[in-house]
């Protein structure tokens, strides 16, 4: 199975189990459970559940690595898929049991119970043994879990960090809007900062801010500078990320430093290197997207860097305060929201192709309160112009501007609402539909409706009361 197919399993998976987390809690499966005295397994049912969803990111991440780990997610696959058939006899059972009884009268109730006696028996029969098997398969896969070492991740941030694109030194300078002074401002410290030089080693310059705010970009403009590029005789950019991995960082170096891939996996012999290249010489290094605050793992990291020419630089970007306060050697730069003004030329470029709404004037005013949501996050306003790109309904636009996910609350959460929108957007039981799509073949060209009917077919579109028909909300 490769990554892609492995991700797929694991959405599914997720999605499944939230979906019957959900079931079994539904008031008329618990009026049956009440009915039928099955409580108890229900709610033994819902405990096993919540442990495995707990480790999914961990068992996500180890089943290319350990092949039981593979195997143990298939298994739950098919067992998600037989209780959700389970539970679907017991909606059916419920609802016939309900529609019966409120339309009986009393000798007729008792008729029923007189003819019905040996049926009942049966079904009680058939339930039993549901139960039972149900339930030993969810208490044997969560025994392996254990078995496996599977371990819990909730809220952990492996999820996010493989969904990241790393970042690279490129960038498209007729996209970018504002940021000027601030470029100017980190030239100049590279440039002219010597009265900051740290005496300890090669000066670090850190550019900090939350996420969405640009500092990839503000990089990726200082780095691509003609001024920079003359300066500095090598220059490097590494994206090192969430997970620390000192040996990778050195190879990716490597290959940014000389073109050419390294296949050597020692350290020692990896700094070697880079410190016989970069010696003597005046070079200039992006560390992209730190996380790691230990500061041993950065003293190991810096140690060949040492050998380059005073007049050497290093840029680190991160969220954290902390690794600024560790990494630099110079006053940190703190990036500030961008202007309004930049944030609607960058929206308009980006949803309708000019830098401005001259020729959607209809679009003009809900254009400008969602940007005005994005409180000069650039990210965020990128996002949903993308979003938007190919929509020229003002009610689409409506739609993305009134949605309640801009509500969401955002303590001890580094999503931004307006980035959350790009997958919250629909339901949390339709994502899984997004998981589906990735099952065609590269470039296999399909129809709307066809998906929309596959989608439906599959169960996973759910119509909400009163609301859309299920094409429509496929649609």
């Amino acid at each position: 199975m490769d990554c892609g197919a492995a991700v797929v399993v694991e959405n599914i998976i997720s999605s499944l189990l939230e979906t019957l987390s959900e079931e079994l809690v539904s008031p008329m499966l618990l009026e049956f459970a009440r009915k039928e005295q099955l409580h108890n397994h229900f709610n033994n049912w819902q405990t096993i559940l919540h442990k495995i969803q707990a480790v999914l990111q961990d068992a996500e991440e180890r089943q290319f690595t350990v092949r039981f780990v593979k195997i143990w997610l298939n298994d739950l696959k098919d067992l998600a898929y037989d209780i959700e058939d389970v539970l679907d006899d017991f909606s059916t059972v419920a609802l016939r049991q309900k529609s019966k009884e409120e339309s009986q009268t009393i000798i007729g109730k008792i008729r029923k119970y007189m003819y019905s006696f040996f049926d009942q028996f049966t079904f009680k029969y058939s339930l039993a043994a549901q139960i039972k098997e149900i339930t030993a398969r969810m208490q044997k896969v969560a025994k392996q879990k254990d078995e496996l070492g599977l371990i819990e991740r909730i809220g952990g941030s492996r999820n996010r960090r493989q969904q990241r694109i790393p970042s690279t030194s490129l960038v498209n300078k007729s996209l970018v809007f504002g940021r000027e002074s601030e470029k100017d401002f980190i030239i100049n410290k590279l440039l002219f900062g010597e009265e900051e030089s740290c005496e300890v080693g090669v000066p670090v310059i850190p550019i900090v801010g939350m996420g969405g705010l640009g500092k990839i970009t503000l990089a990726q403009l200082v780095y691509n500078d003609d001024r920079v590029k003359t300066f500095f005789e090598l220059r490097a950019w590494v994206c090192v990320s969430e997970e620390f991995d000192i040996v990778r960082v050195m190879k990716t170096l490597l290959e940014s430093l000389n073109s050419t891939a390294s296949d050597k996996n020692d350290l020692n012999g990896l700094q070697n290197e880079v410190t016989e290249m970069l010696s003597k010489k005046r070079f200039l290094m992006v560390l992209d997207d730190v996380w790691n605050e230990n500061y041993n793992d950065w003293m190991a990291l810096r140690s060949p860097f040492e050998a380059g020419s005073p007049e050497s630089k290093i840029i680190v970007t991160t969220r954290n305060q902390q690794v600024a306060s560790m990494m630099g050697t110079v006053s940190a730069y703190h990036l500030k929201e961008m202007s309004y003004d930049h944030c609607l030329s960058l929206f308009a470029q980006h949803a309708l192709g000019s830098t401005n709404f001259d020729n959607h004037p209809n679009l003009k005013v809900v254009g400008e309160a969602i940007v005005k949501r994005c409180k000069g996050l650039p990210l965020a306003v990128k996002t949903l112009a993308g979003l938007l790109r190919c929509k020229m309904g003002y009610h689409e636009w409506e739609d993305i501007l009134n949605s309640k996910i801009w509500d969401l609350p955002e303590k001890n959460c580094d999503i931004l609402p307006a980035l959350r929108l790009s997958y919250y957007y629909l339901p949390s039981h339709l994502k899984q539909c997004f998981a589906y799509c990735s099952l065609f073949p590269k470039d296999y060209e399909f129809q709307k409706d066809e998906v929309v009917h596959l989608w439906i077919a599959e169960g996973f579109i759910h119509q909400p009361k009163g609301l859309r028909k299920v094409e429509d909300l496929g649609s």
